[in-house]
Parts: C-alpha cells; structure tokens; sequence
C-alpha cells in the first residue's frame, strides 16, 4: 500500500493552492476602504522584513558560491524592496500622492518572476555569474531607492502606470504568468522526485506568486483582490525563499534545489536520506550490517540505473521509484544466511534456491512495512525476470515486465559482472557489455541494454553526452579478467 502521505500531500498542495484563485473569483472585486495606515505599516513593515531575509539568502548563497540561490535572492530581495518602497509610497503618510506606489506595485511580481526565470538558463547556473548577480542586486537596489527619491524631489518623473485590465496591464500578467509557469513546471519535477514538504510549499508559492501577479494586476485598491494579493504575495516570498535558505544551509556538498528542476536520478541516490526518506536509509543499513559488499552493490545499480532511466526519459515520478527500487532491490537478501552470501565458491542448487528467495523476501517485507509506491514494489519483486520468460520468481515474459525492471535488471547484471565476488574475479567491461548485447531481445530488453551502453559510454569519455544531461558520471566496478561465457545460474546469483 502507498502511505497517506503519497496521496494526500499532492492533492492537499494542490487545494492549497487553489484556494487564493477560489477567493479572487468568488470576492476579488468587493468594494473595500482601507485606511492608508493599514498600507503603510502592514505592507512596508512587513517588506522590509523580508527584504532583510532575501538579502542573507544572497550573502548566504555568495558565500557558498551557488549562483541559484544568489540569483533567487536577488529576486526576493529586489521584490521586497519594491513593496516595501511601495508600502513608504503610500499617499497622505510620508508623501503625497504620487505614482511610485502604483509603480512599485505592479513592477514588484512580473519583475520577480522574470529574475526567478532566468534560473532556467544554464548561463545563471555557474558559479562564474555569482560576480554578476551581486553586480545586478547592488544596481537594482540603487534603482529602487533611486526611485524612491524621485517621488520626493522629481514626482513628475515617475512614468504612469496601466489602469487595471487594460491591454498594457494584461500583457504585463501574461509576461509575468508565462515566468511563473515556466518556474512551476520545474519546481513541479523537483517535487515529483523528492516528495518533500519543503519542495511542496515552493510549488504552492509559485502558484501563489502568479495569482498575486492577477490580483495586481486585474484589481485596484478600492478592490478586496487588490488588498489580498498584497498578502498572498508576502506569504508567497517566504515560502519560496525560506526552503530555498534551508536548502542552502544543509546542503553539505550540494546546490540548493527546490526552484530549478535539475536534480538528477543519480543524486537521490547519493543522498538518499535527504531525498528519499530515513525509511530506505534505515534499510540499506541494515544490508550493510548483513552484507556491506551486497549493500555497496545495490547503491551503484541504482545509480546506474537512475541514468540510463533518465536517458530513456523515464518521467520524474517513475524515476524516484526506479531510485528507491535500486537501492531496495536485494533488501530480500537480509533473510538469506550470510554463510551462503559470503560463500567463496559456486553455490549447491539448495543454497541457489534459498538466494532465489529474496525478490518475493524483499516484496514482502516492503509490504509489511507499509509506505512503497507499488513500482518500488514490482522492481523488487521482478528484477530477475527475463523477456523469455526464464526469469525468477514468477517467470514474467515480454510486455508483463515494466520498463523499469527491465532497466534495472539490465543494471543489476552489468554490475554483478564487473564487480568482483568472493568466488570469481570481475569481468572486464567489454566482456559484460558483450553479454548485454547477446542477450538483448531474449533476455533484455534492447533499448536498456543500448541506454546503458550510451550511459557508460559518457562516463568512460567514448561518447559526448547531451548538454542537458551532461554531469559527472563515474563507471561502477572495475575492469578485471573475466570468464568466456555465463549460465543464467550466474547471472542471477550474488
């Protein structure tokens, strides 16, 4: 069974963020009369807050050299500093009435949406534009007091503003939500892989941000839309910048995440705690108590299956099962007695057979624990089935084998043959790969055996990967004298 978590967090996200729209509909154009003070301090106080936080975010992120974080604390912080020039700009408190307050209103969203954006482009992602983040967030910020001081000596400077739903201010809001589908879209894929709260409050702020963006733009301030999209607007900058900074700050190693959508299948492997929950933690150590070399092994099969699967264009959601049915794929072997995994020499048909019961093992238990997609379920219970059908343990053919466990199984052989075993020395790489491809169209499946030869093709340097999916890969195992042939015996056992 999945656990109420799985079901309930996406559909409880995605109430959450509807509920603003549901409210903009249903009362966004109820007359209201609030008292400029009420604007004033609510809006300016509250952005100034923010403001300070955004700016800590870019420090935080400029020290640490992540140009992701710098360039969302730019946004933050030139979004905050627009409000909370907007909240100072109110008419009949500190000015009279002026058209900065109008300005900085509608400026302050599109103008974060289009910075949050660019984080898209590869050329935002290198550490090399930190310099130049900084370089825009001390200019931008010049530009907004600039702004500010014009109000006081220059009034008349200030350019007007679009009224309300006229064409201007809509093509404005198309601008801005076509920023902010882009951004959902991304921030959507990193919750698909990670299943985070924290990856789920940025994808409700997102949404949040663009409904704000409506309510600016579509309402005025004698509007109750108008009113609340200020609001909403605030609550959407922390809960996009505070995962951000939380990110940045336990990343140990790592860039921070939740808004670009780059994560890729073999980083939740690596930190499969943070990504992939203290349950599947919980159970590699208790493989590696059992057998550290079965635990090591499972680790590299399911990176190396996360990449091939990524480059099948396996979607995100399927990909985190693929992860987590990597690295759970032997658990089955914690009821195999260690004398029998660790035995340096061919095993008897009775030890064979009691190896052979690890994959319904390893389903059961992940069953009676309770919390597993039904993908990881199948990956561990079919990762030794085979297209003819010659598979254990159900002896599953063609089509009733699902994709990832054709990729996995495809993976699992590849290192069981490189790897070097207690009772065979390893297998060179061309000599697995050669087992691959004869076996392709009987035994696996061709497309993952060719997915897999591309995948370490790119690793070894044999091959140029694609731009999008160019990272350091390393080749698991390594390279030894290997054996002539193999008997499906073999290819199933340790």
């Amino acid at each position: 069974m999945r656990s109420p978590r799985a079901h309930v967090a996406p559909w409880g996200g995605a109430l959450l963020a509807a509920v603003p729209i549901g409210f903009l509909l249903l009362a966004g154009e109820h007359p209201v009369a609030v008292d400029g003070w009420i604007h004033f301090a609510g809006v300016g106080l509250a952005a100034a807050v923010a403001t300070g936080a955004a700016l800590a975010l870019t420090v935080a992120g400029a020290v640490a050299g992540d140009a992701r974080a710098v360039l969302a604390g730019l946004a933050f912080s030139l979004m905050a500093a627009l409000l909370c020039l907007h909240g100072a700009a109110t008419p009949g408190i500190l000015v009279d009435m002026n058209g900065v307050v109008a300005l900085t209103g509608a400026a302050t969203l599109p103008v974060g949406c289009a910075i949050l954006a660019l984080g898209t482009l590869p050329a935002f992602r290198s550490h090399r534009a930190v310099r130049w983040l900084l370089v825009a967030l001390v200019v931008g910020t010049g530009g907004i007091v600039a702004l500010g001081a014009s109000m006081i000596v220059w009034p008349s400077l200030v350019p007007a503003v679009p009224e309300p739903r006229s064409t201007p201010a809509l093509a404005v809001l198309a601008i801005g939500l076509a920023a902010a589908v882009i951004i959902g879209f991304r921030v959507g894929r990193t919750y698909r892989l990670t299943r985070r709260p924290e990856d789920l409050a940025v994808a409700v702020g997102v949404t949040w941000l663009g409904t704000a963006l409506v309510a600016a733009l579509v309402y005025d301030f004698t509007n109750l839309g108008w009113w609340f999209g200020h609001g909403l607007e605030l609550v959407a900058i922390a809960l996009v910048g505070v995962p951000v900074a939380l990110d940045l700050r336990r990343s140990a190693g790592h860039r921070s995440r939740p808004l670009w959508g780059d994560l890729r299948g073999a980083e939740l492997v690596e930190a499969e705690e943070a990504f992939l929950g203290s349950q599947v933690r919980a159970l590699l150590v208790a493989l590696a108590g059992k057998d550290a070399s079965t635990e090591e092994h499972t680790r590299r099969v399911a990176r190396l299956a996360a990449e091939v699967g990524e480059e099948l264009g396996v979607p995100a959601g399927r990909l985190r099962a693929l992860a987590i049915g990597g690295l759970l794929h032997d658990i089955g072997k914690l009821v195999v007695p260690g004398a029998i995994l660790r035995k340096p020499a061919p095993l008897t048909d009775a030890e064979f057979d009691e190896i052979r019961r690890h994959p319904k093992a390893g389903a059961d238990l992940l069953r009676e624990l309770g919390g597993f997609d039904p993908v990881v379920h199948s990956l561990v219970f079919d990762h030794h089935e085979r297209l003819d059908g010659r598979g254990y343990p159900r002896g599953l053919a063609g089509h009733e084998i699902a994709l990832e466990a054709r990729i996995l199984g495809v993976c699992d052989v590849y290192d069981a043959l490189v790897s070097p075993r207690v009772y065979r020395a390893a297998w060179s790489h061309e000599q697995a790969l050669a087992l691959l491809r004869d076996g392709a169209g009987t035994q696996f499946d061709p497309r993952c055996v060719q997915a897999l030869e591309r995948v370490l093709a790119y690793a070894r340097g044999e091959a140029v990967e694609p731009a999008a999916r160019r990272r350091a890969r390393s080749v698991p195992g390594p390279a030894a004298p290997g054996y002539a042939g193999a008997s499906d015996a073999f290819l199933s056992a340790r």
